[in-house]
């Protein structure tokens, strides 16, 4: 099996973005990483980003935007912009209040995914949802993560955070056995109960094991990083991201 690409989350590194993204692609293009998803545009055409992608050989491996941006007209506007990056998983990071109120508005949202999955699907794009920690909270024997994703069709793409996984007191392992194939892109964030501003490998996450499910389900395509917690400068704590992953043999 062909090794999985690795990607960046560009919020892990924001200011820089703010700053200066051209020089912010190049430097994250030089580490070694294979692309990039996105968490807003910096004020860039679709057009302009694309070069600058190009420019630096990186690819875009997804796109955060809103709830907002998934429904009704704004699905078609939101999928053609990432059309240009060349980019089709459109991931939801997070959910307006009434959308995640109790487990019923949980199941309600995902039927909304269902539809939202119907029509990206017919714009060349696909849907997926990002958890922060308050989806493995227990309420009535399950979780709004399971009651989510046992209501959504394959095609609603579980981008599952390792790190807010754990924070929830999740267990990824956990996840990805009971969906198998379905984190089609896996964000990469460490966890340590003992150290807030952990790099990857370097806390509680079971790397090899979440490793080992993901690559035998055949379902994930990119591994994207993401450190919102710095030890160092941003793009030199991402730069040690990547060089661990490397000696894990990623």
């Amino acid at each position: 099996m062909a090794k999985i690409p690795i990607g960046l989350q560009l919020y892990s590194v924001r200011e820089n973005c703010k700053a200066d993204l051209p020089a912010t692609l190049e430097a994250v293009a030089g580490m070694g990483y294979d692309g990039v998803e996105f968490a807003g545009y910096y004020d860039y055409s679709a057009a302009d980003l694309r070069r600058l992608l190009d420019d630096v050989g990186l690819k875009c491996c997804g796109t955060h935007t809103g709830f907002a941006t998934l429904v009704g007209d704004e699905l078609k506007k939101t999928a053609e912009y990432n059309a240009v990056l060349g980019n089709r998983f459109l991931i939801c990071p997070s959910l307006p209040a009434e959308r995640r109120a109790d487990l019923q508005a949980w199941v309600d949202t995902a039927h909304v995914f269902n539809d939202m999955a119907a029509a990206a699907a017919d714009l060349g794009a696909v849907v997926g949802y990002h958890n922060h920690n308050i989806e493995f909270t227990p309420e009535n024997g399950t979780t709004p993560w399971d009651a989510f994703f046992s209501n959504t069709v394959d095609e609603v793409v579980m981008q599952l955070d390792t790190g807010n996984c754990l924070h929830g007191n999740g267990d990824s392992v956990a996840v990805l056995e009971k969906f198998p194939g379905r984190a089609v892109t896996l964000h990469l964030k460490e966890f340590s109960s003992s150290n807030d501003k952990a790099l990857i490998g370097e806390g509680d996450i079971p790397w090899a094991r979440i490793f080992e499910l993901a690559e035998s389900t055949g379902g994930t395509g990119w591994y994207i990083v993401e450190q919102e917690s710095y030890a160092c400068p941003p793009l030199e704590c991402v730069a040690k991201c990547l060089e661990n992953l490397h000696r894990m043999g990623k």
